[in-house]
């Protein structure tokens, strides 16, 4: 039987802050799922990068959105909170893309209240937010698909952090699930909005600066923060291709490849086995009574690695 949880069955059910890895493709997506995350996000930001190959600038429309987060979450056994940014205009809209999303997989939508993708950090009055809130709720009713109401008022002017807080505090009385100030940092900010904004709350990009995390599990733990989202997926991939490429190269040659493996720990292996290919066929073999195997044009493929999380071919289809 599958066991796929859903979101707020994770929350309800977890006693600490749960660290959430941004993804931004199924095979990001696979990556944190085989280390044990249970939740992941699925950034704008990094979607545009991957899918436009240009930074996040409003490129990103929501038919695209509706294909990452259909192929994403429909290849995966843990829920994807997607970033829908401002919804895509106003309540109308922002009701037709919750409702778009949700249908297409997404477990969370996170909506914010910027004025324009080209000046993030500005604003909407709070009646023009508040009205794309009450949108997405009545989009939502009725799924398992939760909001996220996400302010970018600056916390280090008080004045905005004070809006912040009053805005995020109405649009959970109005029926979000959960809140979150993208621009906090610190613990001392994080305090104060665990002050003022009753209910969830999710504590946005955690850094380590100097080898030392900006707040720790346990800390958000103590301020009833129930989910802490960290950027790691496409760094570490760049970082990992970067590595790779230089080495083959210079030398002309992919033996660098086929020796070194920091991840997985096995040299000569490709990355094929991490999606455990053979699950599939044995789930093929179920309807024809055969007894296919699965091969890249004819090569073995090793079987899934022992040491990561086993997830059931039902979970990811």
């Amino acid at each position: 039987m599958a066991s796929k949880k859903t979101l707020r069955e994770i929350l309800e059910q977890s006693q600490q802050c749960i660290l959430v890895p941004c993804v931004y493709d199924c095979a990001s997506q696979r990556a944190v799922e085989i280390c044990g995350f249970p939740i992941s996000l699925l950034s704008g930001g990094e979607v545009s990068i991957s899918l436009n190959g240009v930074i996040d600038y409003g490129f990103t429309n929501l038919t695209d959105l509706e294909g990452v987060v259909s192929r994403v979450s429909q290849t995966s056994s843990i829920p994807l909170i997607a970033d829908i940014e401002d919804g895509f205009g106003g309540p109308l809209a922002v009701y037709r893309s919750a409702k778009i999303l949700s249908n297409a997989g997404a477990a969370a939508l996170q909506l914010e209240d910027s004025c324009d993708m080209e000046e993030s950090t500005s604003i909407l009055p709070r009646d023009k937010y508040l009205a794309k809130v009450k949108a997405a709720v009545a989009a939502l009713k009725g799924t398992d698909c939760l909001l996220i109401a996400r302010t970018n008022a600056n916390p280090y002017d008080p004045n905005e952090m004070k809006e912040g807080c009053e805005r995020l505090k109405e649009a959970m009385e109005l029926g979000a699930d959960m809140a979150m100030m993208v621009l906090i940092t610190d613990y001392e900010h994080a305090k104060i909005m665990a002050e003022n904004v009753p209910g969830w709350k999710i504590f946005a990009d955690v850094r380590a600066d100097n080898g030392m995390p900006n707040v720790t599990m346990e800390q958000l733990t103590d301020l009833g923060f129930k989910l802490c989202s960290t950027h790691f997926t496409m760094k570490a991939a760049m970082e990992g291709m970067i590595e790779h490429g230089l080495k083959n190269f210079k030398n002309q040659s992919v033996e660098y490849t086929f020796t070194h493996a920091s991840g997985t720990g096995k040299p000569d292996f490709s990355a094929s086995p991490l999606f455990a290919p053979q699950d599939y066929l044995e789930l093929e073999n179920r309807f024809t009574g055969n007894n296919k195997e699965y091969t890249i044009v004819g090569h073995h493929v090793d079987e899934y690695p022992e040491e990561f999380k086993k997830i059931d071919i039902e979970d990811r289809l």
